[in-house]
């Protein structure tokens, strides 16, 4: 599937938020957000006073942008979470973060979420002993995540771990030293994003 390769740091300004989307470099002096925290371009630093459409979009773009998603795939989602038993938005939050790139990013094993989208595709973990190369796969709850040993020593799940202490492993899984267990499934307020889902709602509902 299509992925986006340009430069993410402006989709954060474009958003005005921090996405998080290259790691250590949010973190630090560099973040181009903190420097330019207004939208790129020629006329990025022009008032403009964005309409109902375009705030319930920009809404839709962050949590899209978040997990790295392109249109049709993000919109699947919102379609079986609209179908779903429940809070539509809530819904869709959990079932996005259950997926295997966003838990290997959670439990502190990549600095991002495309780096743990890649690290899926290139077979390095394991789901309860099995090889999983399917960064979309939903985990459940009881599930172990583990690294496989061959991969162990790799240099970049060294970077990870210690870029990992910088961030806060949420209440809903529990790492050890290789591997990680999903102990519940995620609530909506267990889930720290600066999201208003309901306008995400309301803009595929228009």
């Amino acid at each position: 599937m299509a992925r986006y390769t340009g430069p993410v740091c402006k989709l954060c300004r474009r958003d005005g938020m921090k996405l998080f989307l290259k790691g250590e470099r949010c973190y630090s002096d560099k973040c181009s957000y903190d420097r330019r925290p207004y939208p790129p371009g020629q006329h990025g630093q022009r008032r403009s006073k964005a309409t109902e459409y375009g705030v319930r979009l920009r809404e839709k773009q962050k949590l899209r942008r978040i997990y790295g998603m392109v249109e049709k795939q993000f919109a699947s989602y919102f379609d079986k979470a609209d179908q779903g038993k429940g809070v539509t938005g809530d819904l869709l939050i959990q079932t996005l973060e259950r997926r295997l790139d966003n838990v290997v990013y959670r439990l502190g094993f990549a600095r991002t979420r495309s780096e743990a989208r890649q690290l899926v595709l290139h077979r390095h973990f394991l789901v309860n002993g099995k090889r999983v190369n399917i960064p979309s796969y939903l985990v459940n709850q009881g599930d172990v995540i583990s690294i496989i040993e061959s991969s162990r020593n790799k240099d970049v799940f060294a970077a990870a771990t210690e870029f990992a202490t910088r961030r806060e492993t949420p209440a809903w899984v529990e790492r050890d030293e290789h591997s990680g267990t999903v102990k519940m499934l995620p609530e909506r307020d267990a889930v720290t994003l600066p999201i208003e889902e309901q306008l995400i709602v309301e803009f595929y509902s228009r």
